[in-house]
């Protein structure tokens, strides 16, 4: 019985040691971040020293992608697996729509946790919340993250510049006083609250003409939508930054016995860009310039964390952005009168909204140290719908036949194993893409060439497009009409893809 209980003990101890062996992983999610936007990816107006440093120590990626060149698709393609094409209801959601995740369904983060792994998600969430009833946000709201497989969940609804203005921590409404009831409206003003169109004079931040950013004031910003009550419950701008920081390092410490997944989404660089008074002039590129050294700054503070919780050589750090850049997206902060020849594409056509690659084509850092070869730079073709397949074979978890429909497991190029990733991606930027290896083919389709508000490219063309990425990333020189049986063979895959009920 001795010799028993001593193996047994073995056993369990040695099972424990693997458990804690399990590398944490934290998916560092930016918002509207370019791929020129960083000096890694060579930015020069602007320095990040912090993500330079992530990307020293681990790999640069060069053709990571996400789905969507706007946010709340892409969020849904990591977490589901799924192309958010294929489910209606995935566009741009405003702060009180339904959430577009049901419960109980797979996700990265239910995946993780069925591996032994404690989830949680810091910031932006932007995938909706309840079950389409009108939501009642001085009660419990459910469901929400939690729901679809995050342990702790510390968020706002949507974005920055929608209503509700708010904090909301597993369920809960930060500061919420039953006096002071919270009602939000995306159809018409409610309260008496003054709005950034009737009372322009009280904005410390004026919005652009046509993009609705003039609806109820918060902060000294109009948003889009309106809101009253809740005052003691409305965050403002210059805090949103430190706040997500500082619950993010919560949920490490919490943690940090016990294998994590932590989503840390967030809000920089996204409009309003109201970035903390430290932030405020020190980049000389206007606000959206001080918000990327503020991001910069708030991912210095996780990897320190993670250095001095001794965690670092056990934890994948992954930084990525949810769509490409966009200068004037609602709001007069300096972006454009102060660009002072910064590129936030790069070397890439287009940027948020477009089916060009500045839509989609995003910086992508993956670091590992002591199994991640530091320093090194990929052009392997990822994307992040194949995140979920990817940490599934990470963890040894078998996908069930209905998760993950279009995730491919990608480990191999994601550690730097192999140079090849994805041989072909799908690409939705308004019209949708097809990227076979080096060619990218983009549908015809109606619609204005220049995105006049934004001042960005759509990719519209009445006519096929096809370029050469390798010797054209700028997508400068449509090579359709030189190779039609090209045309037509990616034409017909990609309607193939799409009606195929999954990929993987």
């Amino acid at each position: 019985m001795k010799r028993l209980l001593f193996m047994f003990l073995c056993g369990t101890l040695a099972g424990d040691a693997i458990a804690q062996q399990r590398p944490n992983v934290i998916i560092i999610y930016a918002d509207d971040v370019g791929y020129g936007d960083l000096s890694c990816y060579g930015a020069t107006q602007v320095q990040t020293p912090n993500l330079d440093a992530l990307a020293k120590s681990g790999i640069r990626f060069t053709n990571g992608h996400t789905t969507s060149a706007t946010c709340t698709p892409s969020r849904y393609a990591l977490l589901t697996g799924q192309y958010p094409w294929r489910k209606k209801g995935t566009g741009v959601l405003p702060g009180n729509a339904a959430m577009i995740i049901p419960p109980g369904s797979p996700t990265l983060a239910s995946m993780m946790q069925q591996a032994g792994y404690q989830t949680g998600l810091v910031g932006k969430w932007h995938l909706g919340l309840g079950d389409g009833s009108p939501i009642n946000w001085n009660t419990a709201i459910k469901p929400g993250p939690n729901e679809v497989g995050f342990n702790y969940a510390f968020f706002f609804p949507a974005t920055a510049d929608r209503v509700p203005t708010v904090f909301v921590e597993n369920g809960s409404i930060i500061g919420a006083d039953p006096n002071d009831p919270i009602e939000v409206n995306y159809q018409a003003k409610v309260g008496n609250e003054p709005t950034g169109k009737e009372n322009p004079e009280l904005l410390k931040m004026q919005s652009s003409p046509g993009q609705g950013h003039n609806n109820t004031i918060v902060n000294g910003i109009g948003r889009i939508g309106w809101m009253k009550g809740g005052s003691r419950a409305r965050w403002t701008d210059e805090e949103v930054a430190y706040a997500f920081t500082d619950k993010a390092i919560e949920f490490m410490e919490a943690n940090r016995k016990k294998p994590f997944l932590l989503c840390f989404n967030l809000s920089d660089i996204h409009v309003p860009r109201m970035p903390a008074t430290a932030f405020k002039g020190k980049s000389k590129l206007g606000y959206r310039g001080d918000a990327i050294l503020q991001m910069d700054w708030s991912v210095g503070r996780i990897m320190d964390k993670l250095r001095q919780l001794g965690l670092e050589k056990n934890t994948i750090v992954l930084f990525s952005s949810d769509n490409g850049p966009v200068l004037d997206d609602g709001y007069v902060d300096g972006a454009v009168t102060q660009q002072n020849g910064h590129q936030p594409a790069g070397p890439l056509r287009g940027g948020k909204y477009s089916a060009f690659e500045g839509g989609t084509r995003v910086p992508w850092i993956v670091s590992w140290p002591g199994t991640v070869k530091a320093g090194g730079t990929s052009d392997a073709l990822i994307s992040q719908v194949d995140l979920y397949a990817t940490f599934a074979k990470l963890t040894g978890q078998k996908l069930p036949e209905n998760a993950a429909p279009d995730s491919h497991d990608m480990l191999p190029a994601f550690l730097g194993k192999k140079p090849e990733g994805r041989s072909w991606l799908v690409l939705q930027g308004g019209s949708l893409s097809l990227v076979q290896g080096n060619w990218k083919y983009i549908t015809p389709s109606k619609g204005a060439k220049l995105m006049k508000e934004v001042n960005i490219e759509s990719g519209n063309d009445e006519v096929p497009q096809l370029y050469d990425l390798r010797a054209d990333v700028g997508e400068k020189q449509n090579l359709a009409a030189q190779h039609p049986e090209k045309v037509k063979a990616m034409a017909e895959e990609l309607d193939r893809l799409k009606n195929a009920s999954q990929t993987r």
